[in-house]
């Protein structure tokens, strides 16, 4: 194995971050007394996660070839630990010792002339390339699956290309490479006074390469809510060869070549660096949290303020079950969190009007707002705190409902405003009735993660009762109802989770035939051997 892997901080082999993270176990105890309680159910067991011993992986299908020898290798935990990504079914196949898909060889390159060797090799010996990112998938995309006529797969690990290499604070931007994650990217901007601002909740464990690669959202709730924003130019290595577009503020001339490898989940190529617009470090923030006793008032008042021109930082708006589930409310009424953040101006009469906007649509604001990062940690913990704290543990706690035999699932999409109220009517009814078919016993929560002038994202969380052995089964079922009832309410199958393999049959049916046809003869041009990522996007004629 490359020195690099050694003496980086070892992956768990099953579940979020890293060895020694996670729930403790008296906050797993009280976790499992919680559910009992909630679903009537008399016991639900803890199951242990794999150790390596416990995995059966099959032997590597093709050598280390010797020229590589120092950046691909078959070491049995780096392989465990790349087979699946973040999704529900991953989380249960891994607790079931299901390592079928495991990697061959695991890559992990030091510069850009190692990602094209390694890209040569594969499609020389046709073996499937995957890109990993931070291995933090919840949708299926990083499963190295071989497709027809393949003889391997390798899991392509960009950890080591991880630097911020050229800052220029004059336009606000920075050349940066695609395998650095979320806290070591903000570490090397923070001495300039900037930062990338995106911070999604797998932001610890997810990669800049990831984030552009699956189109991911991030911190802001409104304005600036995706990667795409920010991405000024970037560079990729294709088994054709290396692509590369002009670094540009803006660009009319012909479709933005950015927009083919922005969303193109590792199928054309590895992204290596890119150049990001940046911004200054906040330095004025006021927050505060809205009860709302009406979910159609809540929803209103989101609305407005999506359509104000305020541009609030976060706008999340929780159902009352949300609320209650995340700790930030008692379930009798819905939370919105708001927030404003600048680096240039205080912000009193942002979040004045925001304050009246929501009582004109009977929003009970909390008067205790805070104004700055000291306050955040004195005093009670408000709404906004309880969620911030909760949203940020999420991986964590859904590797604990998995392990005591829950089944949970999350899934978002996007639909213009005047929609929005059929759409959220027929989702959730249509999962409960599922969950209740499929499971017996369970709740389906909803929140307003993102809002738009012209529509909200809503994020949609499921937590029920799994039956021992069958919990993939149900999943299946429940996720195929809820896809269902996106799609025919007109909303896209996925906002920012990506499509990976778990979207695939929606994505097929929201995408339009002749671009489908249009990105099929993208493939063919710049991976004609079909080795990355096959099964994700698109498959050959």
């Amino acid at each position: 194995m490359p020195e690099e892997a050694r003496s980086a901080p070892r992956r768990k082999l099953w579940g979020w971050g890293r060895d020694g993270e996670g729930l403790g176990p008296a906050e797993i105890e009280d976790l499992r007394r919680l559910l009992a309680a909630r679903f009537g159910l008399a016991e639900l067991a803890l199951a242990a996660p794999p150790d390596l011993g416990e995995i059966d992986l099959r032997p590597p299908r093709v050598p280390v070839p010797t020229a590589l020898a120092g950046i691909l290798g078959a070491d049995p935990a780096e392989r465990a630990a790349h087979t699946h990504g973040k999704s529900f079914t991953d989380l249960a196949r891994g607790l079931r010792r299901d390592y079928a898909s495991a990697p061959d060889l695991v890559a992990r390159p030091r510069d850009e002339a190692e990602v094209a060797a390694v890209l040569d090799w594969c499609a020389a010996a046709a073996v499937v390339a995957v890109p990993y990112g931070g291995g933090s998938s919840v949708v299926g995309g990083v499963e190295p699956r071989i497709g027809h006529g393949h003889a391997a797969a390798v899991s392509i690990d960009m950890g080591a290309l991880d630097r911020v290499i050229e800052v220029d604070p004059v336009s606000r931007s920075a050349l940066i490479q695609a395998g650095v994650l979320g806290p070591a990217l903000e570490d090397q901007l923070r001495p300039h006074g900037l930062t990338l601002r995106h911070y999604p909740q797998s932001f610890e464990h997810s990669s800049l390469g990831g984030w552009i690669a699956t189109r991911a959202g991030g911190h802001y709730a409104t304005l600036h809510t995706r990667i795409d924003d920010a991405v000024q130019g970037l560079r990729a290595v294709t088994p054709r060869g290396v692509m590369e577009t002009r670094r540009l503020p803006g660009d009319g001339a012909g479709p933005q070549p950015e927009r083919l490898l922005l969303g193109s989940e590792g199928t054309l190529g590895v992204i290596t660096e890119a150049w990001m617009r940046l911004q200054a470090r906040p330095q004025f923030r006021a927050s505060t949290s809205v009860r709302f006793s009406s979910w159609t008032d809540a929803v209103a008042a989101a609305r407005a303020l999506a359509q104000s021109g305020l541009h609030p930082s976060n706008c999340r708006l929780l159902d009352h079950r949300e609320a209650l589930v995340s700790g930030s409310g008692d379930g009798s009424a819905a939370i919105l969190i708001l927030t404003f953040e600048s680096a240039d101006h205080p912000l009193d009469a942002w979040m004045g009007r925001a304050l009246e906007i929501v009582r004109e649509h009977r929003g009970e604001p909390d008067e205790a707002r805070r104004t700055d990062r000291r306050e955040r940690d004195a005093g009670r913990e408000d709404a906004a705190a309880a969620w911030r704290r909760t949203f940020l543990r999420g991986g964590h706690l859904r590797d604990a409902l998995v392990r005591l035999g829950l089944v949970t699932e999350t899934f978002e999409t996007a639909v213009t405003w005047d929609r929005f109220d059929a759409l959220h009517a027929a989702v959730v009814g249509a999962t409960e009735a599922a969950v209740a078919e499929v499971c017996g016993l369970g709740l389906v929560t909803c929140r307003l993660a993102f809002v738009y002038p012209d529509g909200p994202a809503p994020y949609y969380t499921v937590i029920a009762a799994g039956r021992p052995g069958a919990e993939v089964e149900q999943w299946r079922a429940i996720k195929a109802v809820a896809s269902d009832a996106i799609i025919a309410g007109g909303g896209t199958i996925t906002h920012h989770h990506a499509v990976g393999r778990d979207h695939r049959p929606w994505y097929d049916r929201q995408r339009p035939p002749l671009f489908a046809d249009a990105l099929r003869a993208a493939k063919r041009a710049l991976d004609p051997a079909w080795i990355m990522n096959p099964g994700v996007l698109i498959d050959p004629d």
